[in-house]
Formats: C-alpha cells, structure tokens, sequence
C-alpha cells in the first residue's frame, strides 16, 4: 500500500497533506513540500518548450513566472478572486520572454483565438477544481495550435478515494469503480474532481488531445523524503534527480497525476 493511505501513526495521511499547495503546510511535511516544489520545478524545465514560444499558464501558482525566465511570453490568467491587488494587465507585450496577466476565468478561454498559443500550463490542480472538466479541456485544445502542446496536474484518485475512506463516506466510496466522474467533498466544504489515469487518457483524448505520458508527480513516498532529508538536508538534488529518472511501475501512483499531451 502507498504510504499516503497508511493508518500507522508512524506514516503520514491524507490529514497531513490537506494543505495540498504545500503553502503553509506547518513544519510536519515542510521537507516533502520543498521537495514536492522542486521537482514540480525540475519537470516544467525538462517539459518547457526549448524555443522561446508563446506560453498560456491557467495554473495560478509559481509556474508562469517560471516559464518567463525562460524566456517565453507567458499569458497568466489570474482569477479576479485571487489577483490580491496585483495592478490590471496594460496590454504591453515583453520585448523578450516575461509575464502578460490576463484577468479572466481560467475555465474559459473564449477571449483567446484558436491555435494562438504553443503551449499550455494547467498546473497546480486547476483542472480538478474545475468539475466540468470536460469543457475546459477542450478549450484548452482549441487554443493550442497544431503541434502544440499542454502540461497538467489533476488530483489522483489514490488521493480522492483516500480522503473519502477517512470521512468514512463508504456508500460513495463503493461506487467509485462504475464512477465515470468522481468528485469529492474536502472538509472545507470545496468539491475537487479526481482521476485515475484511464480516465485521464480518455478526457484528453476525446479533446482531440494525443497523450505523451501521464505519471505521478512523485514516486518517492512523503514519509521516504522526509526520513531522507531529516538525516541529509544536503540530499534534496539529489532526491529530486532520483524522481526525475525513476521508473514509474504504477501510474496512479501518488496523490497526483502529472500528464503531457499534444494537440495533432
């Protein structure tokens, strides 16, 4: 069993990874979430396209500005919910790479022309926070141009049926397997959508969306890195290179599902 859904006390569970940003996490999980950061970071560089290209980021975390120092021009939508004061766009392009927000609704991308764009980032779990998924997906195809390609993070259903055993929601637990849409109530009172991997291949490929890969975001489990890191701070690149090269037995591994997808 994947330690996240252990019941020993001696192993972390989904309780202690409720704040899944990994933002104020608390000291707990710190050393997993700066690892889980890292390699999140590792896996955009490799990722990113090699030219600097025109780069569509819906994620509304740390990766837009991560593609912008690599010198793409990065259209980051901003939820007007979470702008917290951050000034309106003025329209300017970066002369070479940087950040153009964009102040909109990341589900819906009908201000944007098809094919405009290179590449897509919907990191961070939006798509799961999205429940019609399905529409923002294909969004998501019709703006990218041919070729073009779209990097994502969903939650797992690991992580959702998880969560629904620990609030001993059985009933909805059961009907997991002939689920064709799973969603799941947090303690906060949000609804998040979760995936296994077959249903991932089959959302992106009704998009008209041709998938590369789908792994975890990490194979190393939250208790493994923090023993690691606990003993050797010193061995968190080495950890993250131990990520990036391993051999992903089970895809639906993990708390969340990482995928590459391209538009034919």
């Amino acid at each position: 069993m994947h330690p996240v859904l252990s019941a020993r006390t001696s192993e972390p569970t989904i309780a202690s990874l409720r704040d899944i940003s990994g933002e104020g996490a608390g000291d707990a999980l710190a050393r997993y979430w700066t690892f889980y950061w890292a390699v999140a970071a590792a896996q955009l560089t490799r990722w990113l396209p090699r030219r600097p290209s025109r780069v569509l980021d819906i994620s509304g975390g740390r990766s837009a500005a991560q593609a912008a120092e690599a010198r793409h021009t990065v259209l980051e939508v901003l939820d007007p919910a979470r702008t917290d004061g951050r000034p309106a766009p003025d329209g300017a392009p970066p002369a070479k790479g940087g950040t153009i927000p964009i102040i909109g609704d990341t589900g819906s991308l009908t201000f944007l022309a098809g094919g405009s764009v290179d590449a897509v980032i919907a990191e961070n779990r939006v798509l799961s926070r999205h429940l019609a998924t399905e529409a923002t997906v294909a969004e998501i195809a019709r703006v990218l141009r041919p070729g073009g390609r779209v990097l994502l993070c969903v939650d797992s259903l690991t992580l959702g049926m998880a969560l629904l055993a620990e609030r001993n929601y059985w009933a909805h637990l059961s009907d997991v397997p002939s689920a064709e849409v799973v969603l799941i109530p947090w303690p906060d009172g949000s609804i998040t959508r979760s995936f296994s991997p077959h249903q991932l291949r089959e959302l992106l490929g009704d998009a008209g969306l041709e998938v590369e890969w789908i792994r975890p975001r990490t194979v190393l489990s939250p208790s493994t890195v923090e023993h690691v890191l606990a003993e050797s701070p010193r061995a968190l690149p080495r950890l993250v290179r131990t990520e990036l090269n391993a051999t992903v037995p089970d895809e639906s591994l993990g708390i969340h599902l990482l995928a590459s997808a391209r538009r034919g």
